[in-house]
């Protein structure tokens, strides 16, 4: 009778693991730490929490965006992004064609969202459309 029940628990201790071992492998953390590693891009977000920070990585350097809530015209929605780095020195090689694919990932998400960027990029995206803005003025 005793073999039969630390049978019984070990086929549930067994099967607990096993279970565990399927949970880490789907959790999309882990799929964002991937991501970071091979350079591929990621979005991990709670959409329906807004207090919650999403994190996108492109190009091995980690994002993250903190929301914020207002209204538009037919309801309550994100109006609002910041995003910053968390290691700016992983920046290097940045074009100004990722940052409008970022954007553009984050406004098929949210569409009526305003991104800011946060220091350094903020000023490279000024410069970068204030050349841009020069060039159309001197074709005039």
């Amino acid at each position: 009778m005793v073999y039969m029940i630390l049978r019984f628990i070990l086929f549930i201790a067994f099967c607990y693991f096993i279970y565990l071992g399927i949970r880490y492998f789907f959790h999309p953390k882990r799929k964002l730490e991937a991501a970071v590693e091979s350079g591929a891009f990621y979005f991990y977000d709670d959409e329906k929490n807004v207090r919650h920070n999403f994190l996108m990585t492109y190009k091995g350097c980690l994002f993250e965006g903190e929301k914020y809530l207002g209204t538009t015209k037919n309801a309550f929605d994100v109006v609002s992004i910041f995003i910053w780095p968390h290691k700016t020195e992983k920046l290097k090689g940045f074009t100004y064609d990722d940052f409008t694919f970022m954007e553009a990932q984050i406004k098929s998400v949210y569409p009526n969202a305003k991104l800011d960027w946060k220091k350094p990029i903020q000023d490279f995206l000024a410069s970068k459309n204030k050349r841009w803005d020069d060039l159309l003025d001197s074709s005039k």
